[in-house]
C-alpha cells in the first residue's frame, strides 16, 4: 500500500480545486504593530496585516507583555501537567475568577483553546442532559459543529439567525430538555445574532441556551463582555464561551455559567481532563488583558473609529465590501483562484497581508477577503488599503460596485 502517495494525492486534490493553503512566514514587532516582517522568498521586507485576530493589539500590549515575562521568569515556562495532576496554578485559578466576574457568572473554566472548549463544551453539556436534544444555528463555527456531533444526541439544524424556524424546532421538540447553540458575532460575514429574541424563545420552550461570543469580547459592551453584556442579556444567557486568542491577544478558551454547570464540565469533558494546563504565563498575559479592557474603552473607541473610515474608504472606491454592523468587513470575490490571486498580489506589490477565505471555510462561490481594521490601523494605512485593494481589482479584472449602488 502506497501510503504516501495517499496523503499527496490528498494534497494535490486541493491544489487542483485551488484551496491548497499557504502560509506567509510573519515576524510581528511590538513596538511596530500591524506593521510586520515577511520573510519572503527573496528576503525579510516590511508588510501590514489586516487580517489578525489579534484586534486591539493587545498581544503587543506593555502590560500583557510585561505579566507573560515576569510569571515566566517566576513559574517557569510550563504547567507541570494536567489541571488534575500539577497544573492547577495560582494563576490559572485567578484568571477563571477575573472571567466569571466579566460574563456576571458564578464560575468560569479555561481550556487550552477557544476550539476545545467549544468542542469539548457542548459535547459534555449535551451529554450529560438527559434525552438532550441540540438546536444549533446554520452557521456554526466548525467547533461548535463538531461538538454537537460528538455529543451524540438528537440534533436540528435551524437557518441562520432565523427565530421562525428556530421556533418550529423548540416546538416540535416538544418536552424533551433543549440546548441552543449560537454565536454572538459570526466570523465570516460579521453579522450579529438577536440574542434576547432567542433568550425569548429558549425560556419560553424551556431551553438551556450556550452562546460563543468568541469575536465579541473585548470588543463589545461597557467592560467588553461581549454583544450579551452591550444588549444587556448576559444574565439572560445560561453559558457563555469566550476566547483568549482575539481580543485578548494571548491564547486559551473558557467557559463561564453556574458553578453547578462549570463543576460538572470539570468533572466529565475529555478535552479538559486529559489536556496540560495552560502555562502560568499565558493565564497571567491573559489576567492583565482581561483587567485592561474591563477598564478601558479607549482600544475599543479607537478600533470602531478605524473600522468606520475603512468602510467609508471602501464604498468610495466602489469595492464589494458585505455591509455588517461589526468590526469584520469581507470584501466579495467569489472564486477561489481569483481570491488567492489578490492575496498574493497585495502581498507582494503592496505590503498588505490579507489571507484568502476560500471554502470550506465559506461556501463555494462566496470567497472573500476578510479583513478586520484594529486601533493601529491609521488613517494613512487605510488610504493605502483602498488604495491597493481598488488597484488588484482592477487587474484582475473583478467586479466593482457601482457608484450610486455603493452609495445607497
Amino acid at each position: 500500500m502506497d501510503y504516501e502517495g495517499i496523503f499527496a494525492g490528498a494534497v494535490a486534490a486541493l491544489q487542483a480545486e485551488r484551496r491548497y493553503r499557504t502560509f506567509a512566514e510573519i515576524e510581528r514587532d511590538t513596538q511596530r504593530f500591524p506593521r510586520a516582517t515577511w520573510h519572503s522568498p527573496q528576503g525579510p521586507r516590511e508588510i501590514v496585516i489586516w487580517c489578525s485576530n489579534d484586534y486591539l493589539g493587545m498581544g503587543c500590549h506593555d502590560t500583557v507583555v510585561e505579566a507573560m515575562c515576569a510569571t515566566a521568569r517566576a513559574a517557569g515556562a510550563g504547567a507541570g501537567g494536567t489541571r488534575n495532576i500539577s497544573g492547577n496554578s495560582h494563576a490559572i485559578v485567578e484568571l477563571e475568577r477575573e472571567l466569571a466576574d466579566l460574563h456576571g457568572k458564578e464560575a468560569g473554566l479555561v481550556f487550552t483553546s477557544g476550539y476545545v472548549s467549544n468542542e469539548t463544551g457542548i459535547a459534555t453539556l449535551a451529554r450529560l442532559i438527559p434525552d438532550c436534544v441540540v438546536l444549533s444555528d446554520a452557521l456554526n463555527h466548525n467547533s461548535m459543529i463538531e461538538g454537537v456531533r460528538r455529543a451524540g444526541r438528537d440534533k436540528a439544524i435551524f437557518r441562520h439567525n432565523d427565530l421562525v424556524h428556530l421556533e418550529e424546532l423548540l416546538r416540535a421538540a416538544g418536552d424533551r430538555p433543549k440546548l441552543v447553540v449560537f454565536e454572538s458575532v459570526y466570523s465570516m460575514d460579521g453579522d450579529v445574532a438577536p440574542i434576547a429574541d432567542i433568550c425569548d424563545l429558549a425560556e419560553k420552550y424551556g431551553a438551556m441556551t450556550y452562546l460563543d461570543e468568541v469575536h465579541a469580547v473585548g470588543m463589545y459592551g461597557p467592560r467588553g463582555a461581549g454583544i450579551a453584556e452591550r444588549d444587556g442579556v448576559m444574565h439572560r444567557v445560561d453559558v457563555i464561551e469566550g476566547t483568549l486568542g482575539k481580543a485578548f491577544g494571548v491564547v486559551g478558551g473558557y467557559l463561564t455559567g453556574k458553578r453547578a454547570v462549570m463543576d460538572a464540565v470539570r468533572s466529565y469533558a475529555p478535552g479538559f481532563i486529559f489536556t496540560t494546563a495552560l502555562p502560568p504565563a499565558i493565564a497571567s498575559a491573559a489576567t492583565a488583558s482581561v483587567r485592561h479592557l474591563k477598564a478601558s474603552s479607549a482600544e475599543r473607541e479607537r478600533q470602531q473609529a478605524q473600522v468606520a473610515k475603512v468602510k467609508r474608504a471602501f464604498e468610495a472606491a466602489g469595492l464589494p465590501q458585505l455591509i455588517t454592523d461589526t468590526h469584520i468587513v469581507p470584501v466579495m470575490v467569489g472564486d477561489a483562484e481569483a481570491c488567492k490571486a489578490a492575496s498574493d498580489m497585495l502581498l507582494a506589490d503592496h505590503g498588505i497581508y490579507i489571507q484568502p477565505i476560500n471554502y470550506p471555510t465559506v461556501p463555494r462561490g462566496t470567497e472573500r477577503l476578510r479583513i478586520t481594521p484594529g486601533p493601529f490601523h491609521d488613517d494613512a494605512l487605510v488610504a493605502h488599503l483602498a488604495q491597493a485593494l481598488a488597484d488588484v481589482w482592477t487587474r484582475l479584472g473583478l467586479d466593482f460596485v457601482p457608484q450610486a449602488e455603493a452609495a445607497e
